[in-house]
């Protein structure tokens, strides 16, 4: 601290706290309305200026000291409490703050002690010069980038490695920021120097180890949204098929069954033409598959994978309610119900690796209630299946499924859960129906 009177400590306390005010609003989102948020910093603010220069005024020295990590922890405070968002990420970033806050902080003072002799306006001015272009360095090459790296460290980031993060700057901080510290010498800049770089080159790897893993996370899921695309158009494929089969079925049948119509007609028989013709529509009357829904394009793919499981020797149970017409795209109907019954069955048939006469069932629930379309879907799988992070691994799932399916339930604000019921994999989705 380079002294002056009270008029010039206020000055830089408002220039200390206006910055810090930048750095953190640039990284942040707040939780209020933009009002109450402005209503609330004025007040604050205020409140520690005052404070802050009664306590210059009364004990100069303790001040000089300790006013930038007091007023920063009141700070820090006041943040946890306007700002949305995971607790550790917010204290991250209030870290990260301090850390700016550290920079143009002493960076201000060192440049007026040593290339201004030690004048007062010199380390104003300085101080002022550095928020400036930090603030625009992060507006311009950081804020967009601080978005991601904010949604990626909230699913990736464990609480060791933001300790670690947090622990790395403080301590950078600490060093820079130490009251005993020697006189100011050049060599002393370069000390300064060099720990800012290093605390700030290790927070930049972290920064984009977890943009690089969060990327890489988004990648995996667009590649198994494709493979379960593929899976889906093969099934696709596969009704085509049997409606082409069947339709020439029926288109050989009728040929053979006009023949003996009219063989019986010929030899006049009609007692026998009318007992054929009975067991004919008996016959018909058996061949009619069951109607699942009323919902065509949900009943011609639960079709399929009925069949599929079967032919597995899964035994499935569909209890489904649904009508023709459903205000949700039918593409993403057909996406949870494929996902789910892929699972489904690759979980019985895992069961099945492991003890070839067990019976694998699938329960498939889907009903619509006002607004609302309840999914549920219970299947036999390994008792070792686990779940991370309230979703199944993907080694217990085939490797895909899984994204889809919450992707669509996000889309409509859905809810859902996962669970291993004693070796029953139960999967539950409720989401809303568009008005």
């Amino acid at each position: 601290m380079l002294g002056g009177s009270v008029y010039i400590a206020f000055i830089r306390f408002a220039i200390s706290l206006i910055g810090v005010n930048i750095f953190y609003v640039l990284m942040s989102e707040a939780k209020y309305s933009r009002r109450k948020t402005a209503v609330c910093s004025i007040c604050f603010y205020g409140a520690v200026l005052v404070l802050a220069c009664i306590w210059y005024v009364a004990d100069w020295e303790n001040c000089v000291k300790s006013a930038p990590l007091v007023m920063y922890i009141c700070f820090a405070v006041f943040g946890v409490l306007m700002s949305k968002g995971p607790f550790y990420l917010t204290v991250y970033k209030l870290a990260f703050t301090y850390f700016l806050l550290a920079l143009f902080l002493i960076g201000g003072i060192e440049i007026a002690i040593l290339f201004f002799n030690r004048n007062i306006w010199a380390d104003i001015i300085a101080r002022i010069v550095l928020i400036v272009l930090i603030a625009w360095f992060i507006k311009r090459y950081l804020r967009g980038s601080i978005k991601e790296f904010g949604a990626y460290m909230e699913k990736e980031l464990d609480w060791f490695s933001v300790t670690l993060m947090i622990f790395s700057l403080l301590c950078g901080i600490g060093f820079i920021l130490n009251p005993e510290r020697v006189e100011q010498s050049p060599y002393r800049f370069y000390q300064m120097g060099i720990t800012l770089f290093l605390v700030g080159t290790l927070q930049f790897l972290m920064f984009r180890l977890y943009l690089h893993i969060g990327k890489e996370q988004e990648y995996q899921k667009e590649n198994q949204l494709m493979l379960m695309n593929h899976r889906l158009l093969e099934r696709q494929l596969e009704i085509l098929g049997e409606a082409a089969e069947t339709e020439r079925k029926k288109r050989y049948d009728a040929k053979n069954h006009n023949a003996a119509i009219a063989e019986f007609a010929r030899r006049g028989q009609m007692d026998e033409l009318l007992q054929y013709l009975k067991e004919y529509e008996n016959r018909m009357s058996m061949d009619i598959e069951e109607n699942i829904c009323e919902n065509t394009a949900v009943n011609s793919i639960l079709s399929v994978y009925a069949k599929k499981a079967e032919k597995e020797q899964i035994k499935v149970i569909l209890d489904v309610e649904l009508d023709r017409d459903l205000p949700i795209p039918n593409i993403d109907l057909l996406s949870i119900l494929s996902n789910a019954f892929e699972n489904a069955i690759y979980g019985c048939m895992e069961v099945r690796k492991q003890t070839k006469n067990k019976e694998c069932i699938i329960h498939l629930i889907m009903k619509k209630k006002k607004n609302k379309l309840t999914i549920y879907c219970s299947n036999t799988c390994p008792l070792e299946t686990e779940l991370r992070k309230g979703e199944p691994k993907p080694e217990f799932t085939g490797g895909i499924g899984v994204s889809s399916i919450i992707k669509t339930a996000e889309k409509f604000e859905g809810e859902y859960d996962f669970k291993n019921d004693g070796g029953m994999f139960v999967f539950r989705l409720m989401i809303n129906i568009p008005n």
